[in-house]
């Protein structure tokens, strides 16, 4: 049998209530774009209704945790060790044009000191999809979970036979020109790329072995913390482009299985475009 902790039993809770909010307004934007309205402005409200029931709840089981959102930015806490990071909707774009992805992603983080420094951890994590009521879940050092199935990342071996999702932030010219000459380098030698528009529900679909890899940069902290978790505790890896750990602060995401991981960082790393 399997068993959450009390924060995942917490979030979980609060993903499943804001998740039912999303999937009538989601039944509303269908309805919008059959009739040829736009349906930016509803999908805003959905946003901030799905934000506004993630926060009561999660307010009400730990009413002294600090929050990063967002919708809300970054929300001091009497707790000073532990804050939620939370996406109400991760995939907006997808939602606004009625596609059937998108998800709800909250994340738990810790403050402790080590060696004299304050540093930050992850330690408990949940993915949502409200449409086909899958919740990717970990606790940290205790697995990964899709509902009450443990998750493990792809054993795939060979880049050539490699699913590989990827990101399309928001870019000027020069970052389009780089985002190309990486997908290009990745067509080359993947198997074949993906690119669904929900960061979060990537991330927990590398956990669940369903793509064998992601990458992206421009991700802010509430679209991967949680999936982070996830994918660790499947046994895969994550880093920074370069090679780093500071995912959170960069915005930059390399995941994969651990056969994989490495090359697929190579293979962007030497398509980085040179200095002008």
């Amino acid at each position: 049998m399997v068993v959450k902790s009390p924060l995942i039993n917490v979030m979980e809770r609060a993903a499943r209530k804001a998740g039912r909010g999303l999937i009538r307004d989601f039944g509303e934007v269908e309805q919008l774009q059959a009739s040829y309205k736009a349906p930016g402005g509803f999908v805003i409200t959905a946003d901030l209704k799905s934000a506004a029931l993630l926060r009561e709840e999660l307010d009400r089981a730990r009413p002294d945790f600090g929050s990063l959102t967002a919708v809300d930015g970054d929300v001091a806490g009497r707790d000073f060790e532990h804050r939620w990071i939370v996406d109400p909707l991760d995939g907006a774009d997808n939602f606004v044009h009625g596609i059937p992805r998108f998800c709800i992603s909250i994340a738990v983080e810790r403050n402790f000191t080590a060696a004299g420094r304050v540093r930050r951890e992850i330690i408990a994590g949940l993915v949502y999809n409200p449409l086909t009521d899958e919740s990717y879940w970990a606790d940290k050092a205790q697995g990964a979970y899709l509902n009450d199935r443990r998750m493990r990342v792809s054993g795939r071996r060979a880049m050539a036979e490699a699913l590989v999702a990827i990101g399309w932030p928001t870019l000027d010219e020069s970052g389009r020109q780089a985002l190309l000459a990486h997908a290009a380098a990745l067509l080359a030698k993947a198997g074949s790329l993906r690119r669904f528009g929900a960061a979060a529900l990537d991330l927990a679909y590398v956990a669940a072995g369903r793509f064998d890899g992601y990458w992206s940069e421009g991700l802010a902290p509430w679209n991967l913390a949680a999936g982070v978790l996830l994918v660790r505790e499947a046994g895969g890896f994550v880093s920074e482009l370069g090679g780093g750990s500071a995912m959170m602060e960069s915005g930059s995401m390399v995941a994969a299985n651990d056969h994989l991981h490495e090359d697929l960082r190579r293979i962007l790393e030497a398509a980085e475009p040179g200095p002008p």
